[in-house]
């Protein structure tokens, strides 16, 4: 922890405030208060400012104090963290151990410097998360801010013991959070009565009308998670009620309208069928379910702190966008990203301008691996996609006269029109990866629940639309539908740049408040959960 120098100057300045205390001064930064100043800006510049808002008195010297914290650490179980890290479970006894041994001020400084820094540490991690995001994904991109902390009103609360109230001003104060938390507590909660039912592992399906055993394990599973109307089924589940159904195994409507509420839940296609991926997902188990939730909640840590009055949310895993309007509305659409080899970012940028009717110049990438076998099976394929072959310089080349085998240094350009991969529109922010939002013709795919088939680019759902309120709301006066109609190509900047934030969520509320469980299409939760899980080093 700090250095014992460092410590000895300290107790020798809170001796020296506390001898005092019955006549206060100013205390003069003369030789040893300025070398403790300096010695805590050197191992803590947040601790020293701490203690400097406390005259360096002790924060930790009554024993009701130490209980009071090492309860309240408690509590952090709700956020997904575990108060074993911050020593939840030792301080109390450590504190008593001290003044009944009877230790020396320089131990009992020790004491009070070591569970400063917890509290500290927990108000960092509850605001900011407890991991660095880039050590667990190297491809991280999105700049963490550092915790902000009140340290005047933090040393107040310690004195009144108001721990849950600093810790509750710490955590992010939205409603996706809080929702998370919520959904962590019910899902322990499951967990504490013994977690659900599996189903059989067996390759066929359930569906409306069979009757079988499993029919009866299905009902308790999905009532586990609140689906209780399907209870109904039971003899005896509702004393006094009138049963819809005197046989739990068949499968009625009740049920099946509750497997599909669950697949939607679980983002699967709602067609009421339990089938393989909706038996694999009914047969998570409910602790794996809420490690899920942990480390969603440290995701949220890292980013649901000091987001501007407007911007534009972009959830990967959940396939949604959502631009939060400077006027408090919300608009809501459904995206496609990359696929699981072609993942699409996280990263923060601002939306800068958009291309209206655009070409769209091929990466290198999908050239190399869609494009060029395309040409090779069948030479009118660029006929048929209206793309021409140009030479570095731009200059237009003779398709015929290439060997697609060996091509060399071309690039092939899309024009406008219906069938330009990117749409009638792009909206455009800097980035290192290239990527951007843009329309698409395949509309179609919109339908489907999972939807991880772009090459990283995200495709809007009614971008056109989302493209005018941010020309709406940023002052900017252009109407995209004249625009789109003219057939010219065209940069429409925007008046202001609007905040734009690409995230990855595998658990996330839903428009109803229930949690929503995303397929983890790009395997990152695993790296997360083992580094949430390693003992923290204080």
């Amino acid at each position: 922890m700090r250095s014992f120098v460092a410590i000895l100057a300290i107790v020798a300045l809170m001796v020296s405030v506390s001898a005092s205390a019955e006549q206060p001064r100013e205390v003069s930064l003369g030789s040893l208060e300025a070398e403790i100043a300096r010695l805590l800006v050197e191992e803590d510049a947040e601790l020293g400012r701490f203690y400097a808002a406390r005259d360096h008195r002790l924060a930790w010297a009554e024993h009701q104090q130490v209980a009071a914290f090492a309860e309240a650490l408690q509590t952090l179980e709700g956020d997904g963290l575990d108060p074993r890290d911050y020593r939840a479970d030792r301080l109390v006894a450590e504190h008593r151990q001290l003044h009944e041994a009877g230790a020396a001020m320089a131990e009992q400084a020790r004491f009070d410097l070591q569970t400063s820094t917890l509290l500290l540490t927990a108000l960092r991690h509850l605001q900011r998360g407890r991991l660095d995001p880039r050590r667990v994904d190297p491809q991280w991109e999105i700049p963490v801010a550092p915790a902000q902390l009140d340290l005047e009103s933090i040393s107040r609360a310690v004195d009144g013991q108001r721990f849950e109230q600093v810790f509750g001003e710490a955590r992010p104060a939205y409603a996706p959070y809080e929702r998370l938390r919520s959904g962590l507590a019910r899902y322990r909660n499951i967990e504490r009565v013994g977690g659900w039912p599996m189903l059989p592992e067996e390759p066929r399906v359930l569906r409306q009308g069979d009757v079988d055993e499993a029919v009866g394990r299905l009902r308790e599973r999905l009532a586990m998670e609140g689906e209780l109307e399907v209870m109904a089924a039971y003899p005896g589940a509702f004393p006094g009620a009138e049963l819809e159904t005197p046989d739990p195994r068949r499968f009625d409507a009740p049920l099946e309208a509750a497997v599909k509420r669950f697949q939607r839940r679980h983002l699967l296609e709602a067609d009421g069928i339990v089938g393989p991926q909706t038996r694999t997902a009914l047969n998570v188990p409910v602790a794996a379910r809420i490690d899920q939730i942990r480390l969603n909640l440290e995701r949220t840590r890292w980013l649901l702190n000091g987001l501007p009055e407007a911007f534009v949310l972009v959830d990967i895993a959940g396939y949604r966008l959502s631009y939060f309007r400077p006027n408090g509305e919300i608009w809501r659409s459904r995206i496609v990203v990359g696929q699981p080899y072609r993942r699409t970012p996280s990263l923060r940028s601002e939306i800068t301008h958009m291309t209206v009717n655009p070409t769209w110049t091929v990466p290198p990438t999908i050239l190399r691996e869609d494009v060029l076998p395309a040409i090779r099976r069948d030479p009118s394929y660029l006929q048929r996609q209206n793309m021409r072959v140009l030479s570095p310089s731009g200059q237009r080349l003779d398709p015929w006269q290439i060997d697609w085998w060996n091509p060399g240094n071309v690039m092939i350009r899309q024009d406008p029109g219906p069938h330009n991969a990117l749409g009638q529109v792009v909206i455009r922010f800097p980035n290192d990866h290239l990527v951007y939002l843009h329309d698409t013709p395949a509309q179609g795919l919109f339908a489907r629940e999972q939807r991880a088939f772009s090459s990283g680019c995200i495709r809007v759902q009614g971008v056109l639309e989302f493209a005018q309120l941010l020309i709406d709301d940023t002052g900017s006066d252009q109407n995209m539908r004249a625009l789109t109609a003219s057939g010219q190509t065209r940069n429409v900047p925007l008046a202001i740049p609007m905040p734009v934030i690409l995230h990855y969520w595998t658990v996330h509320p839903g428009e109803d408040g229930q949690l929503v469980f995303r397929p983890d299409i790009y395997e990152r939760d695993g790296d997360l959960l083992r580094a949430l899980n390693r003992p923290l080093a204080l």
